[in-house]
């Protein structure tokens, strides 16, 4: 048992998890910094910091940990953790804002200064005070615009750990001291025979390169995070609340509370969730449920926040506000999704761990090899090449390499009606050779409704369908309310019934003036041997074939009429059936209906693989068998009948418009009701992880060409010896690739 897990039982207390915004990490390098900290704290079981979103979530014991002790904890190396919960994000956007504005002007006052010190060293060498000039010019760069890679690298140094930092102010800082020292000694160089360079230009010229790519890559990661943004630009920033007495006033949404009455005006968007009291009015629910056309909502009718009321004004009653509303949970899971981690950025962080402290190494190795090769200049040489070795690594092409295009995907599934939970999930869906749909709410609308009533000849229409509506409406069964909303819809007013009792699993039976009448199964009407002439049923099996189920409606011994009720297959189910097999997916449909229905909707739909007559625990055994065959499974389902199969596969996919319950067990929630987004899915983990891929083999590739070429291994071929400037420049492009990679995931037609 674990240290925690002992201190969890003694203390009785369970374990929280909480997301924490962390400010001033530079490179992917920090963030294992924090992460390692976090998890040596005392009460923590576990925790995880993404360097992109600059985000750390931790699972800890509140009575051993608090938020402060953490947020301590983090600050002691030099970095800080937003633990006010009020307005967590607002901090850590206005922190972002002022980095970004403090990157910005040290990028400027770095290039402003260095340019005349490159001019300088280039043109103007032999001015008697060239050396003084370009010590003057690079001290301001070096000391005051670098100073925080310099307080960052003794702040990792303090806890013998290291960082991109480390590598910058090592490097800078000794071509610094060393041009000083040939600026006021030059005749230590002089009585050897040799000439005292001095590097203030690299020094210089490398700052400035290495804040312009920081400049580059802030830019670049707040791209790569705008679909949180669009989503929270859903969110009204005051609502207009009707006090008890009917007037009116406008008051901030986060003073907005579950059960206040909210007016809603045309063309303003609705701030929490709610159900309406009075007014009525067409919305536009589109960036929820992905459905183009506008819902009318009469009084009773739920409304979500972020959606546009079009039409009339109306007042409903707030009924989940703040971090409840369908909305704030779409962005808290998008938020998370964006924050985890997939299976492979852990191999990532355990090299970006070792990275700096192995080049620091490298570079102490080329310094020492240098000044035993006996070659001229050597000691000039070993110097330049042990700082250009320094400058030249990069372990934030490889830190932003995963997290990056894991933030632009789930940012672009969110866009597109697709909210996925976490990085593993997304990773694993483009692996996925088998699908599996349930039929009712998935390939079909999971709506009932009334495709045939067909009434027997020479009988009293009129009179049988008041009698009809008279007996359905005393029905809780969902196939009675689609018979009922067909009849309403007609107009018909229904009987007074007399009596009505309810046969279980069969139908029901109820007596009106003096006779009987039976709606239900073929079952019941057997039962109770009531006749069904040749051409009623023959005219029952026929539907039966169109997948339809069928209800008879009898009155005394004879049928009066045939109900038809069908579950229509939803406009997109064939086509997005259709993609996934061109996609060499194989499609399985898995119903609880009888075979025949099964198998109609199969031919409708063109699958050639189904089941019929599969109870909950039977979709889940499906799914271990289709696994235990080497299939990597997606299951895809909206009920709760469906949440035990959703757990075992290893892609779950939930529809949105389905149980919370299935929602909650899936990675992956389909906020609409098109199959299409399906297909999507899996579209967007195939370019998702070929993204991350490439990132990743241009991150190793940059450092395993050029930390030897820095290190001067052309140098006995063709004498080559890179400079530090370019150095630097190649590194903030490096990091700057990889995150313009993942961008283009933005651009990307899934379909």
């Amino acid at each position: 048992m674990s240290a925690t897990s002992i201190a969890e039982k003694k203390t009785g207390s369970k374990m929280v998890r909480e997301t924490f915004p962390v400010l001033e990490m530079t490179c992917a390098a920090c963030a294992v910094s924090v992460e390692s900290m976090l998890k040596s704290t005392e009460g923590v079981k576990d925790a995880g910091v993404n360097f992109a979103n600059q985000d750390a979530w931790v699972e800890y014991n509140p009575a051993l940990a608090t938020p402060e002790t953490l947020q301590q904890t983090i600050r002691s190396i030099g970095y800080d953790l937003v633990i006010e919960k009020e307005n967590a994000t607002g901090i850590k956007e206005a922190a972002q804002q002022q980095h970004y504005r403090a990157v910005k002007q040290r990028t400027t006052w770095s290039g402003i200064l260095s340019l005349p010190i490159v001019i300088i060293g280039m043109f103007f060498m032999n001015w008697p005070a060239a050396n003084y000039s370009m010590m003057a010019l690079a001290t301001p760069v070096v000391f005051y615009f670098g100073r925080s890679y310099f307080i960052n690298a003794w702040n990792q140094a303090r806890h013998r750990k290291a960082n991109m930092d480390t590598l910058v102010a090592l490097s800078t800082g000794i071509a610094y001291l060393f041009s000083v020292f040939n600026t006021f000694f030059p005749g230590f160089w002089h009585q050897r025979g040799l000439h005292a360079h001095v590097y203030f230009e690299a020094a210089a010229v490398v700052i400035a390169f290495i804040s312009l790519g920081k400049l580059l890559e802030e830019k670049a990661k707040s791209n790569t995070s705008s679909a949180i943004k669009k989503l929270m630009g859903l969110q009204p920033k005051t609502v207009t609340l009707v006090y008890p007495g009917g007037h009116q006033g406008e008051i901030p949404i986060a003073a907005v509370k579950t059960g206040d009455t909210l007016l809603v005006k045309p063309g303003e968007k609705i701030p929490v969730d709610g159900a309406l009291i009075s007014g009525a009015s067409f919305v536009d629910e589109s960036m929820i449920s992905g459905e183009p056309v506008p819902v009318e909502k009469t009084s009773g009718n739920k409304v979500f926040a972020g959606t546009i009321n079009q039409k009339g004004s109306f007042q409903f009653r707030a009924e989940k506000v703040g971090a409840e509303t369908l909305l704030s949970q779409i962005i808290r899971l998008v938020q998370e999704a964006q924050g985890s981690k997939a299976p492979v950025q852990k191999l990532v962080d355990k090299i970006a761990g070792i990275f700096v402290p192995v080049v620091i190494g490298i570079s102490i190795l080329t310094f020492i090899v240098w000044m035993l090769s006996g070659a001229d200049n050597a000691f000039t040489h070993a110097l330049l090449t042990a700082v250009t070795v320094l400058v030249i690594a990069c372990p934030c092409a490889l830190g932003l390499a995963t997290p990056t295009a894991i933030m632009v995907g789930v940012g672009k599934g969110a866009e597109n009606n697709i909210l996925i939970k976490d990085a593993e999930s997304l990773e694993l869906a483009h692996r996925v050779n088998a699908v599996i749909l349930d039929k009712t709410g998935t390939i079909t609308e999971g709506k009932p409704i009334v495709s045939d009533l067909v009434f027997a000849d020479g009988v009293a229409v009129a009179a049988l369908k008041a009698v009809l509506l008279g007996i359905e409406q005393q029905s809780e069964h969902p196939l009675a309310e689609a018979v009922v909303a067909h009849l309403k819809a007609q107009g018909v007013a229904p009987a007074v019934i007399e009596k009505v009792e309810t046969v279980t699993g069969k139908g029901i039976a109820a007596v009106y003036k003096g006779k009987q009448y039976l709606v239900g199964s073929t079952a019941l009407l057997t039962e109770k041997g009531i006749r069904v002439n040749p051409l009623q049923a023959a005219n029952m099996e026929d539907l039966q074939q169109q997948a339809k189920t069928v209800v008879a409606f009898a009155e005394d011994d004879k049928v009066v009429a045939i109900i038809a009720i069908a579950d229509m297959i939803k406009a997109t189910s064939k086509q997005a059936i259709q993609n996934l097999q061109q996609q060499g997916i194989d499609v399985y449909m898995l119903t609880g209906d009888n075979r025949q229905t099964a198998a109609a909707i199969a031919r409708e739909v063109g699958l050639q693989h189904y089941k019929a007559g599969v109870l909950p625990a039977g979709k889940a055994a499906f799914v271990k068998e289709l696994q235990a065959n080497g299939k990597i499974v997606a299951m895809v389902g909206d009920g709760i009948n469906d949440s035990h199969a959703l757990a075992q596969a290893d892609v779950s996919i939930a529809m949105g418009r389905g149980s919370d319950i299935a929602i909650d067990v899936a990675k992956m929630t389909l906020i609409t009701s098109d199959l299409n987004t399906i297909p999507k899915a899996l579209k967007l983990s195939r370019r998702t992880v070929q993204a991350i891929r490439q990132n990743l083999f241009w991150a190793f590739i940059y450092n395993v060409i050029g930390i030897p070429v820095a290190a001067g291994v052309l140098y006995p071929f063709n004498g080559f010896l890179l400079d530090p400037m370019i150095a630097g420049a190649a590194m903030a492009l490096s990091s700057v690739s990889v995150v313009s990679n993942s961008l283009r995931l933005k651009f990307t037609r899934l379909l």
